[in-house]
């Protein structure tokens, strides 16, 4: 009896140092995860806003004591850069977000993250114990040029990211003279990356993907990315709950130019966190929220020094992002060649456009690979065994303007694989929003199905219509299943 009761108390002892060490941030981010509809910014509901959508929200923290907003600088175009302090702890942690203009995910969940700090609730105990612990400062967009025109690089067509050497930007000076005048213990770089990248070499998209950026040449690991790899292998054991299998780990080369790496080397550990692709959340609302709970779960391993107990070598064991995902993949279709039936899969990729100020877009896609792609997967999948692939169907009258596509039924019309229309007069649109593909009056109307082209064309059984495809998108015939979307010009 007596040895039950010791191996007992062992087991129960072991099993709360196992919950002490484990399971409170697991607890905590579930309960974050359960309550983030409370804390979702609101005035934020998809991912193109821009600089003028956000300072409104910043003045609205102004009036609140606990932080300080402070502009430290200006883009080249005299938008102005803002840093927000909370807290007053010994920790210091920089968070810097749309450092690339385009990659605006981790935007959004710094203004959740600023309400959650702001709104009384059931999380004031841990926001207490951070704010006396930590002091964080957050630049929420540090490219708001590139953010107005939603590209990558900054109005000089610089990349920020490789910026850090030259620092030929204003932004890049800004964001240098922070890491060294602030010293932070460790510092948060948010980004966005494809939605095309897998897990490893599997169907899996790496939603979050995280780094521990190098800081030399030989990758070696000091104290400073020994503590991005223990912080890190806690925040990828948290989102294991909500997106199992499906976390990432950048690939470590060394990039002299980059920020993340220098940061790194000037003594400041370097967490980067790129945002991917989840299914049916083109807008990354969703992954917003997991950017939310990461960052937060994040930042308690640091206000109580919990990513102390993580071994680093967890890190090596998250699997490292690869590119074995295209947008669609058509398997085993029949194509005509020489008069000859040849079997072959089509990777076909769907690539933004902007549309006006870039506060919407439309698609244009691109037959990428095509031939045997067994070794790959597609987001979304079609099995073509036994459909023949053939040219979209033109209509035979031509349209005077795109506004005359109104007077068409193009239900009807698509039903009956009628895909293409041809324009009588030129026109400078690359897109439209109606789901049919637009030729100029100089265009081919057919031509092959071959790599590099708009992926407008028919599968049929025989001489029965089974998929109708259009800029990509399709139409399922027989089980009127309708994922058609934007159109184009071509």
């Amino acid at each position: 009896m007596l040895k039950f009761t010791t191996a007992f108390l062992i087991f129960a002892f072991n099993l709360l140092l196992m919950t002490s060490l484990f399971g409170q941030d697991l607890s905590l981010s579930r309960q974050l995860f359960d309550t983030y509809d409370t804390y979702r910014e609101p005035g934020l509901t998809h991912r193109r806003f821009k600089q003028s959508d956000i300072l409104p929200l910043i003045d609205q923290l102004k009036t609140d004591s606990r932080f300080e907003v402070t502009n430290v600088g200006e883009s080249v175009e005299k938008r102005p850069i803002q840093l927000i302090k909370v807290g007053n702890g010994p920790r210091k942690v920089l968070l810097w977000s749309q450092m690339h203009g385009d990659e605006p995910s981790a935007t959004m969940a710094l203004f959740d993250i600023f309400n959650w700090l702001r709104r009384e609730g059931p999380f004031d105990a841990f926001k207490k114990q951070l704010l006396a612990e930590t002091t964080l400062y957050f630049v929420p967009m540090l490219n708001p040029d590139g953010a107005e025109r939603y590209q990558r690089r900054n109005v000089l067509d610089i990349d920020l990211n490789r910026d850090a050497l030259r620092l030929q930007s204003p932004e890049s000076v800004i964001l240098k003279g922070l890491q060294q005048s602030l010293k932070p213990l460790v510092g948060f770089n948010l980004h966005d990356q494809g939605t095309r990248y897998s897990v490893g070499h599997s169907r899996k998209q790496a939603t979050i993907s995280f780094l521990a950026t190098a800081y030399d040449e030989a990758r070696n690991i000091n104290p400073v990315r020994e503590r991005s790899m223990q912080l890190i292998v806690g925040m990828n054991r948290v989102l294991q709950q909500f997106i199992p299998g499906g976390v990432g780990r950048y690939s470590d080369e060394f990039e002299p130019r980059a920020f993340g790496d220098n940061i790194q080397k000037w003594g400041t550990t370097l967490i980067l966190i790129e945002s991917g692709g989840y299914p049916n959340d083109p807008e990354k609302q969703f992954i917003r929220k997991l950017n939310y709970i990461a960052i937060l779960s994040g930042l308690q391993a640091i206000a109580t020094d919990a990513y102390k107990t993580e071994s680093r070598s967890e890190y090596n064991t998250i699997p490292e992002n690869d590119r074995y995902l295209f947008d669609v993949l058509i398997r085993n279709a029949q194509i005509m060649r020489g008069g000859k039936p040849v079997t072959v899969d089509l990777g076909i990729n769907r690539y933004e456009v902007n549309v006006g100020n870039a506060a919407t877009f439309g698609y244009r896609s691109s037959i990428d690979d095509f031939g045997d792609l067994s070794p790959f997967f597609g987001i979304e999948e079609i099995d073509a065994t036994g459909l023949t692939l053939a040219p979209g169907r033109i209509y035979p009258d031509t349209l005077r303007s795109m506004a005359d596509l109104k007077k068409y039924k193009l239900d009807s019309l698509l039903q009956q694989g009628v895909t293409t229309f041809r324009l009588a007069s030129p026109s400078r649109a690359t897109t439209h929003l109606s789901p049919v593909h637009l030729l100029q009056p100089t265009t081919t109307a057919v031509r092959p199905v071959q790599t590099g082209r708009i992926p407008t064309f028919l599968l049929l059984r025989g001489k029965q219509l089974r998929y109708v495809f259009v800029n990509g998108f399709w139409l399922d015939v027989a089980n009127q299943s309708n994922k058609l979307a934007t159109g184009v010009v071509e």
